[in-house]
């Protein structure tokens, strides 16, 4: 078995030895796999603000919501920001370092893995554009591969994020400035628009911050809730989150919705 396995590593893993492109029942559908590689940084534990800074999701955000499986994407795949909160499923190919069986692992993309132009591309600037590169949480990186690889060729598809609860918001800002943290978007994970609204008001725009935080330069009366109408950044579907944030609301909390990209 695993002298098979080895052969299939060494091969790439040709795609018939893999399901073909599905829809699930979010609607999102799983791509098909393409090329890249993988490393690893931060603390082994693989939980800490180390894992979800450029994107805008705290510490807590990731040891309550997306655990060890999580990783840096390099410029192409972070896009500004719009990577963020999209899952990609990883597997190891081509490395005498992948684990036996060749599991894969699903992660969410919560950071940014910087270029290092005083690195040639092939020889430390894994992330250096136009590299399409994960920089995992290590917990997520040994379910692939052996530490002592360092780096290893992968291949890697979009997948729906599989998300449990409904969408949280995180208040911060001022009374004539919201800005929200939106974390836990199932489906394409990714946010394309948001707009928020007091209970029974009008519906006013917001515009991206950085990662996963938008803006809204507006006042608003806390002794009513907020509603937030989100569309998808990649299948554009749209939700409304009625019942997250309720009247005399308060910046520095967290509220999370009942609905979700199912």
């Amino acid at each position: 078995m695993a002298a098979a396995a080895a052969q299939l590593a060494n091969a790439g893993f040709p795609n018939q030895y893999w399901p073909a492109p599905s829809t699930p029942s979010t609607g999102f559908p799983t791509y098909g796999w393409e090329n890249a590689h993988a490393t690893f940084y931060g603390s082994d534990s693989g939980l800490g603000h180390d894992f979800g800074g450029a994107c805008g999701y705290s510490g807590s955000d990731i040891a309550s919501l997306y655990s060890t499986r999580t990783a840096a994407l390099s410029t192409p795949l972070f896009a500004k920001g719009d990577g963020c909160g999209r899952c990609y499923e990883i597997r190891c190919v081509q490395s005498k370092w992948c684990v036996p069986g060749s599991p894969s692992v699903v992660i969410t993309g919560t950071n940014l893995c910087p270029p290092n132009w005083y690195q040639d591309s092939n020889d430390g600037g894994w992330c250096n554009p136009p590299r399409r590169h994960f920089d995992m949480a290590p917990p997520s990186f040994y379910k692939l591969a052996a530490r002592v690889a360092g780096i290893v060729p992968v291949q890697f598809r979009r997948v729906p994020c599989e998300r449990s609860g409904g969408v949280q918001f995180c208040l911060m800002g001022n009374p004539y400035w919201l800005l929200v943290h939106v974390n836990n978007v199932g489906g394409g994970g990714d946010i394309g628009q948001i707009a928020v609204r007091e209970t029974g008001g009008v519906w006013i725009q917001m515009t991206q911050n950085w990662g996963i935080t938008f803006q809204a330069f507006f006042e608003l009366d806390r002794s009513k809730g907020l509603q937030f109408m989100i569309t998808g950044g990649t299948d554009r579907k749209t939700i409304v989150v009625g019942d997250a944030v309720p009247a005399w609301w308060s910046t520095g909390l967290c509220y999370q919705g009942s609905n979700n990209f199912w």
